[in-house]
């Protein structure tokens, strides 16, 4: 059989077993253009399974593109909270604003309008036009480029630039006149539930008659993928400080700055431990130069608390970082009075610590290139004003929001009612559930 007869076999069997097995996916039941995208953006590097249930409320909450881009920044972020690569909301946000101002509140239809929107690249753009509009324009993921790389037996790194052209150009081939809707989602799907990356079915695959890579015995070895760079691993200190007096039944969170990794998030205050060895898991720090650590830290914010213990150990893993975390309960003191711990070894220790983070630790860490990240600027509510400057006009507030002596970063006492208003990263969402349900369970992830 010829390459132009090993396409066609392609094509027309997997159209043929789509039709039969497709999934019935919520986002798949419209040709609604912005259910489309939204599905698009939250599928990266994200399960089916994982994303129905966001898909859902997302769209329950924020139905329309008009919608999403006048919705507050923070309702969209905790719509988006436990879902991950927090800067794909900001991004479709941001994109859903240009698409108010550009082209009136309409997914526009042209190539280069969908890709000059924020955080849709090549493959989004494809898949927007494709399924949305069913334009003949491939949409090429990994998923994709793995079954092609097996059923064409093709050699290249998928890692490379020059191999995702090719794909595209292959993929774009493949499409059936008229049916690039069907057909891309085909593809997708063909990807995701037989040509699996260890375990392909190839027994039940449509196409395993013409796939030479199956024939040629190379199904397990392709796609060639250069192996990513390990994450690197970070050993971090966390406290959960318990609230006294005015602060009674509240814990201490700040917010993250307002660029970069986990952008204008709400955490537990932390601090880095010790700096580690590319590709070697960072080693936990004994608990009393720990806890003496983590003191002068918050002591250098402007908090006075004493380190009880050990509450748990935790870890999360970014695709460029991994946070092992030492949590440790601790208590709010009196700055004036009491001080146990808040003495000359916690801020040496704290000093000493700084310093070796000066210069041995990396850069700033940011999410990954291939997500970009929104441009947002200083610590605001959702009207645009300076969070410092509402506190201090609410009384019942400025008790509660305090701006950091060393990190300019917000700070604030919150109680169980305020985890339903404000966005946290996942790991801190399950410790200070954990902590307000009475018990630490499993929060690693």
């Amino acid at each position: 059989m010829g390459l132009l007869e090993q396409k066609r076999h392609f094509s027309v069997n997997l159209l043929d077993w789509y039709m039969v097995n497709r999934r019935d996916l919520p986002w798949r039941r419209h040709n609604n253009p912005y259910f489309t995208w939204v599905s698009e953006i939250m599928l990266q590097q994200t399960r089916v399974d994982t994303v129905i249930p966001y898909f859902n409320r997302f769209i329950g909450n924020f139905p329309t593109v008009q919608a999403l881009a006048e919705a507050p920044e923070e309702e969209v972020l905790k719509n988006w909270e436990g879902l991950g690569y927090y800067s794909r909301a900001r991004n479709l946000q941001a994109a859903a604003r240009q698409v108010m101002e550009l082209h009136g509140g309409e997914m526009p239809q042209d190539k280069q309008a969908v890709f000059a929107l924020k955080g849709v690249g090549p493959y989004t753009a494809g898949a927007i036009l494709s399924i949305a509009f069913n334009q003949p324009q491939p949409a090429v993921d990994g998923n994709v480029m793995r079954v092609l790389s097996r059923y064409f037996l093709i050699d290249e790194d998928i890692m490379k630039g020059s191999t995702r052209v090719l794909m595209e150009e292959l993929a774009g081939e493949l499409i059936p006149e008229g049916r690039a809707r069907d057909f891309n989602q085909a593809l997708m799907e063909l990807g995701a539930l037989v040509c699996t990356p260890k375990a392909p079915h190839c027994l039940t695959c449509p196409v395993m008659e013409q796939c030479s890579g199956r024939i040629a015995g190379r199904e397990l070895t392709l796609p060639v993928k250069t192996k990513a760079k390990p994450p690197r691993p970070e050993q971090r200190l966390v406290a959960i400080v318990e609230g006294r007096g005015a602060h009674r039944g509240r814990v201490l969170v700040r917010q993250r700055p307002a660029t970069g990794l986990l952008a204008r998030m709400w955490e537990l205050p932390h601090v880095l431990a010790a700096p580690a060895t590319a590709g070697k898991k960072a080693g936990p720090l004994a608990d009393e130069p720990a806890m003496a650590l983590l003191a002068g830290s918050l002591w250098a914010e402007g908090f006075a608390a004493r380190p009880e213990g050990l509450a748990t150990h935790a870890e999360h893993v970014f695709s460029h970082i991994v946070w092992s975390l030492q949590v440790y309960k601790c208590t709010e003191q009196d700055q004036s009075n009491e001080l146990p711990l808040i003495a000359a070894e916690a801020r040496a220790a704290y000093d000493a610590q700084a310093a070796a983070k000066e210069t041995t630790a990396p850069a700033q860490a940011s999410e990954p290139s291939m997500i970009d990240e929104a441009n947002i600027s200083g610590s605001l509510d959702e009207q645009g004003e300076p969070l410092s400057a509402i506190a201090a006009s609410d009384p019942a507030l400025s008790t509660l929001t305090l701006t950091g002596k060393g990190d300019g970063l917000i700070y604030r006492w919150i109680g169980p009612e305020d985890m339903d208003t404000m966005a946290f990263p996942n790991i801190f969402l399950k410790l200070i559930s954990s902590y307000f349900a009475g018990a630490y369970d499993d929060v690693s992830e």
